[in-house]
This record gives C-alpha cells, sequence and structure tokens, in this order.
C-alpha cells in the first residue's frame, strides 16, 4: 500500500468518528477551513523550489548535539522532511514510510534527516515509537522552516480547537507562538542546490518516498 493510500485510509476513519481518536463531526470543517485558508494563502507556491540554494543550518539533536547542514552535505546529497510533530499521525505514518525506503536512499548515498518543531524528548519518543533509523533535528520557533518558507502562524479559531482537544502544542514544541511548518520534502545536492521539493499546505497529503530515488540516482 503506498503511503497515500494510507493517509486517506487513516483519513476515512477518522472523519467518520472510529477510534482510537473518536474525533466528534464538529471539528472537521475547522480543520478544513484552516487547510483551505493556507492552501488559498499561496504560501506554498513561495516556499523554497528546485533551483533555490538551501540555506545552511545548525540544529540539535534529541540529545543536544548540534548538526549542522555543512557536516551533512560533506557525506553526500541530503534529504530534509520537514514535520509537525509526534502528535501528528499523519506526520507518524510519513516518517514510518521514510524508514522503509531508509535502505534505498542509503544505497544512493544520501543522508535523511526530519525536522521539527518539537522538543528533544518529543522527538525521541517520535524515534522510538516510529522504530527510526535516522535524526530528528528539533527546529526550535520553526525559525528553519521560515527561512525555507515553510512556517505559518495557525489561526485563532484552530489554536482554540487545539486548546480544547488538549493538543498543546506550547507543551509539545517548548514555544509559544503556536507557528506550525508546511510539511515539506527537500533534496539537497552537495553544493547547497535544492534539487527537488514538495511542499503540500493540505498535512494530508504527502508525496511517496521513492519519488526522490531518481533525483538522488542523478545526483
Amino acid at each position: 500500500m503506498t503511503l497515500q493510500a494510507r493517509l486517506d485510509a487513516f483519513k476515512a476513519d477518522f472523519v467518520a468518528g472510529k477510534p482510537p481518536y473518536n474525533a466528534p463531526a464538529a471539528i472537521h470543517p475547522v480543520m478544513a477551513r484552516a487547510t483551505a485558508e493556507l492552501i488559498a494563502s499561496g504560501q506554498a507556491g513561495r516556499a523554497l523550489k528546485a533551483g533555490d540554494k538551501a540555506p545552511s543550518f545548525t540544529l540539535k539533536d534529541p540529545d543536544g548535539k548540534p548538526v549542522s547542514s555543512a557536516a551533512l552535505l560533506a557525506q553526500g546529497p541530503l534529504i530534509l522532511s520537514f514535520y509537525r510533530g509526534v502528535w501528528c499521525p499523519y506526520c507518524n505514518m510519513e516518517l514510518q514510510a521514510l524508514q522503509e525506503a531508509l535502505p534505498a536512499f542509503q544505497a544512493a548515498g544520501a543522508q535523511l534527516v526530519a525536522i521539527s518543531p518539537q522538543t528533544a524528548p518529543n522527538s525521541r519518543k517520535s524515534v522510538r515509537n516510529n522504530n527510526l533509523e535516522f535524526p530528528i533535528l528539533s527546529d526550535t520557533h520553526n525559525d528553519v522552516a521560515a527561512t525555507f518558507g515553510l512556517r505559518f502562524a495557525l489561526p485563532d479559531y484552530l489554536i482554540e480547537l487545539y486548546t480544547m482537544r488538549k493538543n498543546d502544542l506550547p507543551a509539545f514544541n517548548g514555544d509559544d507562538s503556536w507557528t506550525l511548518p508546511m510539511p515539506a520534502r527537500y533534496v539537497i545536492a552537495q553544493d547547497g542546490a535544492i534539487l527537488y521539493a514538495e511542499v503540500n499546505p493540505d498535512y494530508t497529503q504527502r508525496p511517496e518516498p521513492q519519488d526522490m530515488l531518481h533525483v538522488l540516482q542523478a545526483a
């Protein structure tokens, strides 16, 4: 089953109010409105794309060790996956799919790194729960996401819904700003050029990991 097929099946159960989330019907129009407004804003089209130069960065891994993009690129092409956090089931399914594709990425000489605004303990939980063999870096305040054009602020009505549902982003992220990254996937060449970019303001839609393989093989 493809990643998107798994996501679609989960979404159907979630909208139907099935366990384990038992989501009430009233929340779905609110969430759909927020997604539609983010799409209409055109922000995804302004994010960095193939042909642009990737910003350099240094972020900490779950053990507090600084990891630089320069050091990663010295080893080969770099795959970056920006995701929302351990609390997002769509993101967890994407991480699992990336883990399944990791041997193919490594065979192509690439490094894979996930980036999230969450705190180190939540990154460790992501690694543990999803059986990941690649690092998750903490992007405090979504600062690196902002340099890629991915950071956005949640609207007040969505903050109200998240708070009501006890989805406490300030606690997950150690940051009171109520910002998130749009989910995005990048392949960056060793010279810093972006070879592949996929940004989607609809968090329920994710590209297949295998879509990057032809780019990596060419690089």
